[in-house]
């Protein structure tokens, strides 16, 4: 992965990473968090992965059901925040709308997407902190405004 800064002012930094064939996205672009020690940020994406797991989460069962996509697919939409996990490290929530050769769409929670040949994101930082908690009554971890 290559990343640059490309604007900056007052109020926001605004970062392009760019991901090469073969690079895992969710655990590039987390990595790319804890180093660049981002703590409020929202993020685009578009390019393509030669395979990914996106996830429909089930309240119900306070889990993610994966889904897996076994083939090429265009990354038509992705967007997403980075906040302050429970861990006080950087944690990535995206959703992703994936498309396939046949125009057909599968989209989730991004878990897992292997690149090919490139995914381009934008990170637009604000000079801020948000923290996400879990919540043990739904079972997932949001941003707590009351932490912010």
């Amino acid at each position: 992965m290559k990343s640059k800064r490309i604007g900056a002012d007052d109020e926001t930094q605004v970062h392009v990473a760019i991901l090469d064939t073969g690079e895992e996205a969710f655990a590039a672009l987390t990595r790319f968090a804890n180093e660049a020690g981002i703590s409020a940020a929202s993020l685009t994406a578009i390019g393509a992965f030669e395979r990914a797991t996106v996830g429909w989460f089930d309240i119900a069962s306070k889990s993610y059901w994966k889904i897996e996509v076994n083939e090429q697919c265009e990354v038509l939409s992705a967007i997403g925040d980075i906040a302050v996990g429970d861990d006080g490290k950087p944690s990535l929530h995206i959703h992703i709308v994936l498309g396939l050769a046949d125009g057909s769409t599968r989209g989730g929670h991004l878990l897992a997407g292997t690149v090919r040949p490139t995914l381009e994101v934008v990170v637009t930082e604000v000079p801020s902190t948000l923290r996400r908690r879990k919540r043990s009554d739904l079972g997932i971890a949001l941003i707590d405004l009351a932490s912010a």
